[in-house]
């Protein structure tokens, strides 16, 4: 079995948030059932939009991979979880969001830099921002193991070393710097690849990002995926010799990967008699 994980900023969603580009070969991992797993730093009720909207009925993970949410009986094996709760069995990795924050204005007491999280700004200020919806912006306010801020005015290196210092992960992604515990996309994405691997006899996980926060995921999977970024460029700070970078834009991009690269893999599981 194939499992697709997949960023969503940048990678299935152009900067207006359509994933128009990418519906034919979305509508191929569907049609032949193949999973796919969102892996954003987008929250839990952001993520659940796209869901609905694309009806995939897989798990995801929420805010760099503070955590997972595995739709109730996906998995007919038990297997270690944080609790259940709204559907979801999820599998808590990062840390209290009102952590992050706490430490974030401690940096910013400390060194005097201009740092400006989503937890300082309105809605409408993120809306006006990012180009969202105000109900779009106020599904991104629901942070629980993320904090995504903006320096406005400082060092940006003495920043993530304050911030490293408390004991904290920092990375950015395409438009922001992303405040976290000790986890990321790929530890998450290796703890959903156990528990397929046990559902499936055979997997070939797939990952597909855009920035060098999709980084850990690339690592983290048989077959990793740049697309572009909508300057037209590949991230130059993001090594890896097996990585395929292919041509596309964003969603375009996506959609070239998966009409390409998937279905080769389909074609050699089916040739092996190993896909199902």
């Amino acid at each position: 079995m194939i499992i697709v994980f997949t960023d969503l900023d940048g990678t299935l969603l152009d900067e207006s948030y359509s994933c128009e580009a990418a519906k034919q070969a979305l509508d191929i991992l569907l049609r032949a059932h193949i999973p796919v797993v969102f892996c954003s730093s987008k929250t839990k009720a952001e993520i659940e939009v796209y869901r609905r909207e694309l009806r995939i009925p897989d798990p995801f993970i929420v805010e760099n991979g503070g955590a997972i949410f595995i739709p109730a009986n996906y998995f007919t094996f038990t297997y270690e979880h944080t609790k259940q709760e709204g559907g979801y069995t999820i599998i808590e990795l990062g840390t209290a969001y009102a952590l992050l924050r706490s430490a974030l204005h401690k940096v910013r007491e400390k060194s005097g830099y201009n740092i400006i999280g989503f937890g300082d700004m309105t809605a409408w200020e993120i809306a006006k921002e990012c180009g969202l919806p105000v109900s779009s912006a106020e599904l991104a306010k629901r942070r629980e193991y993320d904090e995504v801020f903006r320096i406005l005015e400082g060092d940006e290196a003495d920043i993530v070393r304050l911030l490293r210092e408390e004991g904290l992960t920092c990375t950015k992604g395409g438009r922001y710097y992303h405040l976290m515990g000790d986890t990321d996309k790929g530890v998450a994405v290796r703890i959903l690849t156990m528990l397929f691997s046990k559902k499936y006899t055979f997997i070939r996980t797939i990952g597909v990002g855009d920035s060098i926060n999709d980084l850990p995921l690339l690592e983290a999977v048989d077959v990793p995926v740049l697309v572009k970024r909508a300057d037209g460029m590949h991230p130059g700070d993001i090594p890896g010799k097996n990585i395929i970078r292919v041509d596309g834009i964003g969603p375009r991009g996506w959609n070239e990967a998966i009409e390409n690269i998937v279905m080769v893999e389909m074609n050699r599981q089916l040739e092996n008699g190993c896909f199902r």
